[in-house]
């Protein structure tokens, strides 16, 4: 399982638990799940910026310092 899959998967579970939250009431559990379905977004943002960064390093040649 490579690692858009995993983050993918992260997200999908923070929108169940945000289902499960609101359906039973559950105040507590919705504001957790939506926290968790935000760092999910993040984490794969951050996961294409790096990927964006790597194909331009490569295409213009460019070297970390």
């Amino acid at each position: 399982m490579g690692l858009m899959e995993k983050l993918n998967l992260r997200e999908m579970k923070a929108r169940a638990k945000r289902t499960l939250g609101s359906r039973t009431g559950n105040r507590r559990l919705v504001a957790e799940a939506r926290t968790e379905e935000a760092e999910a977004k993040l984490l794969k943002t951050q996961d294409e910026i790096l990927d964006t960064v790597a194909e331009m390093r490569k295409e213009y040649g460019a070297r970390r310092h």
